[in-house]
């Protein structure tokens, strides 16, 4: 079989869109094209109804009612308004006071979820973050040894974006129901991949972004519990009352109805996607580290997402090893942070050691993700990593036995 050049194995920053999708999506710039807001027309009632069509897609993929669900443009806007407004909503004390409720969070979220709880600092909220364990796990008991008299919300993401490893979610859910306080998760990388049932797993507030599950970029949503207990939240944008006032702005109903079909599609395929890219990702783990000494495979041994790997390869930067594998799309970190040339703030919080977070890769693939572009991609990082190695001294005192961490080098 002929392989297409360049592969795409970084289905964890963003997602081909679905042709489905796009088919779905078309009518709604020129034939559907009305404001769902406009109802005392036609064009108007026909956005309305493709928008409440897809408000039921998304909430049937989660196991939620179609009122639960609140479109916004992708899971930042989702986690920001999940997190500032819980927290505004339940404050033990009003604003410009020290002492306004506690947050717990983990040091290993997407920024999306710390730059949030860093404002409310600033603004007299008290934020603790969890040191994840070295398999980057947050289990109930860290956060329930965490919790305290004023904790007001719990935001732990339910599987992580640079490592894969697959929290406590339904467990630290049940415990915050046990304490009366609110829970939410940043659920971006596991809704499409993973069964889902907000009822079941005890969350209050889920944030996902479509352009993760093959659906369009700019639109996401938030699930907001409305029974066993009713979640309230303040509205951090305000404007025209759209989404019952949580979020204001006219609606992008291209975006939602293509959110809504991706999600309908998730839910059909889920099962064989899932079995399908777990042995694709066992076949990259196996074959790379048969090949290769030194190498380390970032996160949870089991408790992974089945379309991830994260693995660092010793005596080799990162950078350069993107550099030598030009035609396979990989990352070195997150998407919104890989532009920076520090080492993955994730894989620092678990522990690891600047040089191997600095040669780490994130491989991650999706539905279109062949077995023979797996083997041409795990070949290719194999012959790189060879060729950086035999240009490395230290790899080479490695081989020697010298212990390299018991070096003292001298400054110049």
């Amino acid at each position: 079989m002929t392989i297409k050049l360049p592969i795409y194995l970084d289905h964890a920053a963003t997602t081909r869109t679905d042709p489905r999708v796009v088919e779905a999506v078309l009518p709604m710039f020129t034939e559907n094209f009305g404001n769902p807001g406009s109802r005392n027309h036609s064009f108007g009632w026909r956005a309305e109804e493709a928008v409440e069509t897809a408000r039921r897609q998304v909430a049937d993929l989660l196991g939620a009612e179609p009122k639960e669900i609140v479109f916004t443009s992708g899971a930042t806007e989702s986690n920001n308004l999940a997190i500032k407004g819980a927290a505004y909503m339940y404050a033990k004390k009003p604003a410009g006071e020290t002492g306004r409720g506690h947050i717990i969070t983990a040091m290993h979220e997407h920024k999306a979820v710390l730059d949030p709880c860093k404002r409310l600092q600033k603004e007299g909220f008290d934020v603790t973050y969890l040191q994840p364990q070295r398999d980057g796990l947050i289990t109930r008991a860290m956060v329930e040894a965490a919790m305290r008299e004023d904790t007001i919300l719990v935001s732990i993401m339910w599987a992580n974006n640079e490592i894969g490893t697959i929290n406590e979610i339904p467990e630290i859910g049940a415990l915050c129901h046990e304490r009366n306080v609110v829970f939410h998760t940043d659920a971006t990388q596991w809704v499409g991949k993973m069964p889902t049932d907000v009822n079941r797993d005890n969350v209050d507030l889920l944030s996902l972004s479509g352009h993760k599950i093959y659906g369009p970029k700019g639109v996401g949503a938030l699930y907001v519990r409305r029974r066993r207990p009713r979640v309230r939240l303040t509205a951090i944008q305000e404007g025209g009352g759209q989404e019952r006032g949580l979020r204001s702005g006219t609606l992008n109903v291209p975006g939602i109805v293509g959110l809504g079909k991706a999600c309908e599609l998730c839910a059909q395929e889920m099962d064989n996607e899932r079995d399908r890219l777990l042995a694709l990702r066992k076949h990259i783990e196996e074959k790379v580290t048969t090949a290769l000494d030194v190498v380390q495979i970032n996160g949870h041994p089991d408790k992974r997402l089945p379309h991830l790997t994260n693995i660092s390869f010793g005596f080799v930067e990162g950078e350069s090893l993107m550099m030598a594998t030009k035609e396979i799309a990989m990352s070195s970190g997150s998407a919104c942070t890989s532009a920076s040339l520090e080492p993955s703030y994730v894989l620092k919080s678990l522990g690891i050691g600047d040089d191997l977070a600095h040669s780490s890769l994130r491989i991650s693939m999706g539905r279109w993700t062949t077995k023979e572009e797996v083997d041409y991609a795990a070949d290719k990082i194999i012959e790189a990593v060879r060729k950086l190695r035999d240009l490395s001294p230290l790899y080479d005192m490695h081989n020697e036995g010298i212990d390299i961490t018991k070096i003292e080098w001298q400054a110049h």
